[in-house]
């Protein structure tokens, strides 16, 4: 089974390609196969086709979307890492989920967030979108906070209890994973 990491933010001197390569190191350390799918790399354009991603059966417009979906495709579950913008989901991460259907169906999902408030506004909303594509989501989930666990410089430094919340938030996700498929 393959987990893919989904680190949804795109702007410059973002802080989730850092949280999003400590899960990644946390999850091969804890035996789970994993793949990072780092948004930015995927320059996913804004959903503009006149076919609902739903009904179009897979067949996408753009050679981007057609990337990120067979990269998505490829992964059994999932671990979003997101940040929280004004209270929500980032724009560029929702439109890139909401580029894909069936690619996200029938699958896991557990949610890293961060942001000054930690992020939990943003993984709640997620789990109204997460439901509404037939993703399922686990119940742990890991909030960072942007002032007490990143240094003067940026740098990541995780809470003592965030390697255990990680890989409770994990053990959710594989085992769910497991008897989805």
């Amino acid at each position: 089974m393959k987990i893919g990491i989904v680190i949804g933010s795109i702007r410059e001197g973002r802080a989730g390609d850092k949280v999003g390569h400590w899960v990644d190191g946390i999850a091969r350390d804890h035996g789970v196969d994993v793949e990072v799918l780092d948004l930015k790399a995927f320059d996913v354009p804004l959903l503009t086709s006149p076919t609902p991603p739903a009904a179009a059966g897979g067949h996408y417009d753009s050679p981007e979307v057609r990337r990120w979906s067979e990269a998505v495709a490829a992964c059994d579950g999932f671990v979003f890492v997101t940040p929280e913008y004004n209270h929500g989901v980032p724009g560029a991460f929702k439109n890139a989920v909401d580029t894909l259907a069936p690619e996200w169906a029938q699958k896991a999902v557990g949610f890293v967030s961060y942001g000054a408030d930690s992020g939990v506004r943003a993984v709640e909303q997620w789990r109204q979108i997460a439901a509404n594509l037939q993703l399922f989501d686990v119940r742990a989930q890991v909030a960072i906070s942007l002032f007490t666990e990143f240094d003067k410089d940026g740098a990541f430094v995780p809470a003592d209890r965030r390697d255990g919340e990680l890989r409770t938030l994990l053990d959710q996700v594989t085992s769910l994973t497991a008897r989805l498929r």
